[in-house]
Order: C-alpha cells, then structure tokens, then sequence
C-alpha cells in the first residue's frame, strides 16, 4: 500500500477513539455570520460542545478556500495552496464539518464540493473564518456528549490537527452511541473503521468525516495520483454479519491540480494522508 513520510516520528497509536453520544440536531445558522462562528454558536445553543454537521445548500458570500499543494519546505510532507477567493455567490453542494476546540477557542474543519456564481464545480477545504453565510439556513448536524475534537500539536505531521478525546459529563444513557475518531497517517481507511466498528461491538452505523488519503484507489479502477487530497465523506456505512464485516466509503475528493473526483474507495488501498476526523454513529436496531 502507498505511504507518505512525515518530518516528525510515527506515533505509536494511529487512532484515536473516544467513545460517546450523538443528538440527531437541526442547527439553525444566521446570514452574516462567518461559518465557524455559526456553526459553533448553533452547537453551543443546542447544549453541546461540538460534533459533526451535513452542510447542503448553503449560500456563502464570500466563500474563501485552499486545495492540496506540495510543502514548501521539509518542515511537513504536504501543504496549502493559496487562498482562492471567487467573486459573487457561491453555494456548497455538500460539505462535511467537524466542530472542535482549538486554543482554547470554538472551531470547525470542512471540506466540501460548492458552485461558483458561474456554475463552476469547485472543491476544497473551507476556510471558516472567511466564509460568510448569506442567508439564514439550518442544516443537519450531530450533536457530541462525552467526547470533543481537541486541536493538538502533533509531532508527527508538524501540524496542529483534532484528536478525540474524552470528556465530561457522559452521555446519558439514551443517547444513541456514536464514535469520534480521529486517524493517523499510513492506515487504510476502510480497514480500520472495520476494525474500530468491531473492537466497539457495533454491528451496524453510519460514518461521517473528513481528511486526506495519500491517492485514491475506487472500486471502478480508477486511481488518482494525487500524494494529497481533501477528501469528504458523502456516505458511509458500516455492516457486520456472521461472515464479516464491511464498511462501504463513498467520497469526493479535490486533487492537487484542483480537479474533483467521485467515488466508492477500494478496501485496503487507500492509506491517510495527515488525518482523518471520523464520527461513527451506530444504527439503532443493529448492536451486537
């Protein structure tokens, strides 16, 4: 399987899981707001801190966002592109966010798919203190109990990226289960969310996140070469039976030229870049 070098040494670990809660929520965010500051107030006001959000149909003006690019130094294996900054409305198609804590301070990391004033199909990591919500929208989100995403230095990567983590207070007992996890790089993806999904006895759950695979390998074949990719998580699920368990990944991705791809990922072949921010949210009917 393809890998990546980082500056820093491998940790020993290379998941991080933390047990906890997840409330179904519908965040109301209001027009004028930055989306960090929207989406963050919108969690706090639904009495959590933080969790995960579907953001569909949002109007942004103005939407500012970076892509994949190589580093500029040896201090890390991959870096940001400029900042892209498109005249006019713009609109995110889809886009997936998780809400954490960094610096003591309320903060979101997303990736999504948008369209520009002009049409175009556009996709990247969202740069959340930029982009202006333009019109009040409430979105599907899920709320956390137990567990929050915590920015850390990782010594690693060189970067600061969320871990989950536990907290207090637990979720209560009625609360359906749910997983935050956050991945480290060199581990497929599909495989280690099996692995987790069982180690945790869930039998059945719906997985949402955001990261960065080194390349992509699809179930059709195709294979993108791109060492780094921003990558959103369109639908995932996971299964367990008798035989096996499964887990089915459907992405969207934004390569280093910029170019946006679609599909289900390959079991086995498609290792993470810097990180992967998972919420796994099982499926009420399918415990084991």
């Amino acid at each position: 399987m393809r890998s990546i070098r980082h500056p820093g040494p491998p940790a020993s670990e290379r998941s991080s899981v933390a047990p906890c809660g997840a409330q179904a929520l519908q965040l109301e965010l209001k027009a004028g707001e930055s989306v960090n500051r929207a989406v963050t107030r919108a969690f706090a006001e639904a009495g959590f801190l933080g969790g995960y959000a579907d953001l569909e149909e949002v109007q942004l003006a103005p939407l500012r966002y970076v892509i994949p690019a190589p580093a500029p130094d040896e201090k890390h294996a991959a870096w940001y592109s400029a900042t892209f900054a498109p005249e006019g409305m713009a609109t995110i198609e889809a886009a997936g966010l998780v809400a954490g804590m960094r610096d003591g301070e309320p903060f979101v990391h997303c990736h999504g798919i948008w369209r520009l004033a002009d049409g175009a199909r556009h996709g990247g990591h969202l740069l959340p203190h930029d982009a202006i919500l333009a019109a009040d929208t409430t979105v599907a989100a899920w709320g956390i109990a137990g567990a929050q995403f915590v920015a850390i230095d990782d010594a690693e990567t060189n970067f600061k990226l969320f871990s989950a983590r536990p907290c207090a207070p637990a979720p209560p007992a009625a609360m359906p289960r749910a997983l935050a996890c956050t991945l480290r790089p060199n581990v497929d993806i599909v495989t280690t969310i099996e692995a987790i999904c069982d180690r945790y006895g869930f039998g059945a759950a719906q997985v949402g996140g955001v990261g960065s695979l080194v390349g992509v390998d699809f179930t059709d074949g195709r294979h993108i070469a791109s060492y780094a990719t921003e990558i959103l998580i369109t639908a995932g699920r996971f299964q367990a039976n008798d035989d096996a368990a499964h887990c089915t990944l459907d992405i969207a991705l934004v390569d280093l030229d910029g170019n946006l791809h679609e599909g289900r990922l390959e079991r086995g072949r498609n290792p993470v870049c810097v990180t992967f921010e998972l919420l796994i949210r099982e499926t009420a009917s399918a415990s084991r």
